[in-house]
């Protein structure tokens, strides 16, 4: 069992979201790499876009470290999971660098993760409007809360060799060291939609291509000596690393009633471009309660995986695929036949839109009787929620944190039996349970809760 992680780390950090944190995160992640080391690629939050990039930047699974959804006992040891057998972790942070979940203090924020993994943070300023002002933000950020080591900065955006030396100037006196100076570079950006950016599935060609661009600029603007020194000075992360096996218990094991030469049932999980959404985790703990796990892509496979048990849809974006999952009618009527038959289905955002009668008037599955549609308005926040009933994934009275991040509306928005009762911000119900479908718009790290994976291939066997 491995009791600490001293994997080299490095927080990325910035006063603000729209500093270039994905840049630099993302162009060290590559640099390193380049450099031959096995880089743990890591992000502060929920966000499931950006460990795609990551992952593409190192070659090794983007990994989430929430402290809400999971709560900060599991921060580091699933770090130290992720970041097992490498030789240097970056972590991307999120939003501002004391920025959490609203209202609960420093909860959640890269702050508090920074703190949990004993890392320091390197800061990315954008340097563009601004020149002796520089310093006095930094001061700010660096001294705001003694816990958090900022212990170096990299300045992005500059935009001419005179606009650096002010900026190096400014900051001489600060203590807190220049280790990147990078100028304005269109090529490294990366388009955005309604949601963020656009992930890496959808774009893998001029992906490929951004990450590269984010490396050399890096290689060129950055001490990366300097970094991995700093790196290497990070403390040990106490406990064990997280463990899916013992985290979900022994493998759920065959039913009585099951064929003898078939014991481990095949949980389907839908993937490709239009449900790119899913913690690397969740399959982890299917597989480690006993569940063959087999991906399919919804656009594009007719018919769901041979011997399918049951189903697992989470997040993405259906809502820019419509047409094409209208359209592949046999594997529409594949998943409501499995629905139908009482088969464990947990569907997440993107996976409940799926499933309802239909998308934006295109025709979906129609295990529920609902209909969804794009809107203006943005919903998004961390969630406190209790299971109302009893269901494939939860018993009744589970209480799980979850998170929403969608610009669409179901109507309805609950079914007779809601998957969820809401307690923060609102009071609310949400959500479907029906036979053996559970469907939400509440994004969960299983992590948190593993009872909910041992319950769902429990079920699994029995359908």
């Amino acid at each position: 069992m491995v009791t600490s992680s001293s994997v080299p780390r490095l927080v990325v950090a910035a006063p603000s979201s729209g500093s270039g944190k994905t840049t630099v995160a993302t162009g060290l992640m590559a640099a390193f790499a380049g450099r031959g080391l096995a880089v743990s690629p890591h992000k502060v939050g929920p966000d499931y876009i950006d460990p795609g990039y990551h992952a593409l930047a190192t070659g090794r699974t983007g990994r989430n470290l929430d402290a809400y959804l999971c709560g900060p006992e599991l921060i580091g040891p699933l770090f130290a999971h992720g970041a097992r057998g490498c030789g240097l972790a970056v972590v991307e942070g999120v939003m501002g660098l004391y920025d959490g979940a609203a209202g609960e203090g420093e909860l959640a924020s890269t702050a508090q993760v920074a703190k949990l993994l004993r890392a320091p943070v390197v800061l990315v300023v954008d340097a563009s409007s601004q020149s002796r002002s520089v310093a006095a933000l930094v001061h700010g950020f660096a001294s705001w809360d003694p816990g958090v080591r900022v212990a170096g900065v990299i300045l992005n955006k500059v935009g001419s060799d005179r606009h650096e030396a002010m900026l190096r100037e400014a900051l001489d006196a600060s203590g807190v060291p220049v280790l990147g100076v990078l100028r304005r570079a269109p090529q490294v950006d990366t388009p955005s939609r309604h949601l963020g950016l656009v992930p890496v599935a959808e774009r893998r060609t001029e992906a490929v291509e951004a990450v590269a661009a984010m490396a050399a600029q890096v290689r060129a603007g950055c001490d990366l000596d300097a970094l991995f020194a700093l790196a290497r000075g990070a403390g040990a992360v106490p406990g064990a690393a997280w463990d899916p096996a013992e985290a979900v218990g022994s493998p759920v094991h065959g039913h009585p009633t099951r064929p003898a030469g078939r014991r481990a049932p095949v949980v389907a999980v839908a993937g490709g471009e239009a449900f790119t959404f899913s913690y690397a985790e969740h399959a982890e703990l299917l597989t480690a309660a006993g569940a063959e796990v087999v991906t399919f892509d919804p656009l594009r496979d007719e018919r769901l995986p041979d011997g399918t048990d049951g189903l697992v849809v989470g997040g993405g974006f259906p809502e820019v695929y419509a047409a094409e999952l209208s359209a592949n009618e046999p594997l529409r009527k594949s998943v409501a036949a499995l629905a139908e038959s009482g088969a464990p289905v947990a569907a997440e955002c993107a996976g409940l839109l799926y499933l309802c009668r239909e998308l934006d008037g295109r025709p979906m599955c129609g295990v529920l009787d609902a209909r969804a549609r794009m809107d203006e308005r943005l919903t998004l926040g961390y969630r406190d929620a209790v299971a109302l009933g009893d269901s494939v994934l939860a018993a009744a009275g589970t209480r799980m944190r979850g998170h929403e991040f969608h610009r669409t509306v179901v109507e309805p928005g609950a079914g007779a039996s809601p998957a969820w009762g809401m307690h923060a911000p609102e009071r609310r119900v949400e959500g479907f349970v029906q036979q053996g479908v559970h469907a939400s718009y509440l994004h969960t790290h299983w992590a948190s809760e593993p009872g909910v994976v041992r319950r769902f291939v429990e079920r699994c066997l029995a359908s």
